[in-house]
């Protein structure tokens, strides 16, 4: 059976662009090869932690929400704890009817965020076109 979950992980601030994004891919791959329905995704980027953690002030956040058999969860919790560039992570499982409708939502405000952040940069990359 499968259920509907959000994993939120932060990923060490020392890495570069490149790399930040081969640690998110390296995540995904892990829940597809597990099979996991990836519905969506947000990238809150760069931000200041509440706290250091391992001499961090600072951290890159993802989110992807998905759905996946529950044995996938031990899986990738196996996954994020032998990885060290993975700072702090959070699974959240919603299970009754009023907390996968949140979840439908968080979905599709991922979703729209997505959008935006894809037409700023097609905006920003044709402005920079046509200035040359």
């Amino acid at each position: 059976m499968t259920r509907h979950y959000e994993t939120l992980f932060v990923v060490k601030p020392t890495l570069t662009e490149e790399e930040i994004k081969a640690q998110i891919d390296t995540v995904k791959s892990i829940l597809e090869k597990n099979g996991a329905d990836i519905a969506g995704e947000f990238d809150w980027g760069m931000r200041k932690l509440a706290y250091e953690i391992e001499k961090n002030p600072r951290g890159y956040y993802y989110v992807i929400y998905y759905t996946a058999p529950s044995s996938l969860i031990k899986e990738l919790e196996r996954n994020f704890r032998y990885n060290e560039e993975i700072i702090r992570f959070l699974n959240v499982k919603y299970e009754n009817k009023k907390e996968i409708n949140a979840w439908q939502n968080l979905v599709n405000k991922a979703g729209a965020a997505s959008a935006k952040k894809a037409e700023a940069a097609k905006a920003a990359e044709t402005a920079g076109e046509s200035a040359e």
